[in-house]
């Protein structure tokens, strides 16, 4: 009786265990003024907090942040690119730009692969550094 229960069991945990794709990548960034390229002078910091589900292409993120020379005006990701070279816009943030800035966003097969090669950076943008006050490389891990 104890090896059905058991058998039972095992198939029960099989049968909704999430496959091998599903489990969420987790990435991160650490973001400064010395990673914009070229480098800003800024005391602004932040990190980036993402986990990507590789079978549905979503990718959730919280971006943090503070000590910035002013309000937010944009943020994106960007890619693809490697640290220290700058590239176009790979991923749009939208809505509110207050730290912590949530969203959520589905991933085309390209997006994926850049992004799980290090070849995105997420970056924030001030009035003063329209071109970008700081800057993270994203990386697997936490």
């Amino acid at each position: 009786m104890s090896r059905r229960i058991l058998l039972a069991a095992v198939l029960c945990l099989a049968a909704y265990g999430a496959r091998a794709d599903e489990q969420p990548i987790e990435l991160k960034a650490d973001l400064v003024g010395a990673h914009e390229v070229p480098s800003v002078d800024s005391s602004g910091k932040g990190k980036l907090q993402a986990a990507l589900n590789k079978g549905t292409k979503e990718l959730r993120y919280t971006v943090t942040y503070q000590d910035l020379s002013g309000p937010a005006t944009a943020a994106h990701f960007h890619g693809p690119a490697e640290q220290g070279k700058n590239a176009g816009i790979a991923l749009p943030i939208n809505g509110a730009l207050q730290s912590p800035i949530k969203g959520v966003a589905t991933l085309d097969d390209k997006q994926m692969g850049d992004l799980l090669a290090n070849r995105w950076y997420v970056n924030i943008h001030t009035a003063k550094n329209p071109n970008g006050e700081i800057r993270g490389q994203v990386t697997q891990g936490y």
